[in-house]
């Protein structure tokens, strides 16, 4: 078990004086991705202060009935260009050219995937839906297929047996329960109204919260966090890349670099 399993267990198992942070994304958005430097070094610096959970968000059910009009898409080729510019903004490798060779029909799939994975444990929730992102981010793999759905959890599962049960996720994957936790996952995008990706609602348990939306610099994740809870202090900082590396069981340059910049 990686540093950052070890981190989400303590989370979840911790409760008392924590904050929660529902984070609404999809495997297949860029701007989630572009944002993981800065979630990343949230919950590395937090660590033990706040707890999350993942929504899948369903962004794209198919093309017959996705439409961006503020990015003006409307179908698959028309995705790379905002792939482009979510690459040149973050600095995150994105592989926009997937949109072009092999693009995927859906984000439905990835996002039960990651439901089945999350049967499992919170924890290869988080660890399958990094993998998928990177599967398809970085590698160019069509996520909405089911094979390569399965073969991550594959690849994962024969990495970190601990973690995640391939024979599990695989039955679990065209099964009930996941599908019923991805619909209420929807039910919870559509009671916040939540339309844009990533989105995260931070608040203390039992009080109202703040709603922040987009790709943003980790300076206004924090400033939202402290607005919610402005005791809250870091309990670690970033000094090593290769810690840091470590901690994560592994991270793109632009994650280290966001890990060990100063915070203005």
């Amino acid at each position: 078990m990686t540093n950052v399993e070890k981190a989400q267990r303590k989370e979840t198992e911790n409760q008392a004086g924590s904050v929660e942070i529902q984070v609404y994304t999809d495997p297949l958005c860029c701007w989630s991705w572009a944002f993981e430097p800065q979630w990343r070094r949230l919950r590395y610096e937090y660590s033990g202060k706040i707890r999350w959970r993942y929504r899948m968000a369903g962004m794209i059910p198919n093309w017959d009935s996705f439409s961006d009009p503020l990015n003006h898409v409307t179908k698959p080729l028309q995705m790379g260009p905002v792939w482009l510019e979510a690459k040149h903004l973050s600095g995150m490798p994105i592989d926009d050219k997937v949109w072009f060779n092999n693009p995927p029909s859906s984000s439905y799939p990835a996002c039960i995937a990651v439901k089945s994975a999350g049967l499992q444990s919170p924890e290869a929730a988080e660890m399958y839906l990094r993998r998928v992102r990177e599967a398809i981010m970085l590698h160019g793999r069509n996520i909405a297929k089911t094979a390569v759905l399965l073969e991550v959890a594959k690849e994962l599962s024969e990495e970190q047996p601990e973690l995640l049960v391939y024979a599990e996720f695989e039955q679990e994957l065209n099964g009930e329960a996941a599908r019923k936790a991805f619909e209420e996952d929807l039910r919870q995008v559509r009671y916040h109204r939540i339309t844009r990706y990533p989105a995260l609602t931070i608040n203390k348990p039992g009080q109202a919260g703040l709603l922040i939306v987009g790709y943003r610099p980790y300076e206004a994740l924090v400033s939202t966090l402290k607005k919610v809870a402005p005791e809250l202090e870091p309990t670690q900082e970033a000094e090593d890349a290769e810690e840091y590396r470590k901690f994560w069981g592994g991270a793109t340059e632009r994650e280290e670099e966001e890990a060990l910049k100063p915070v203005k």
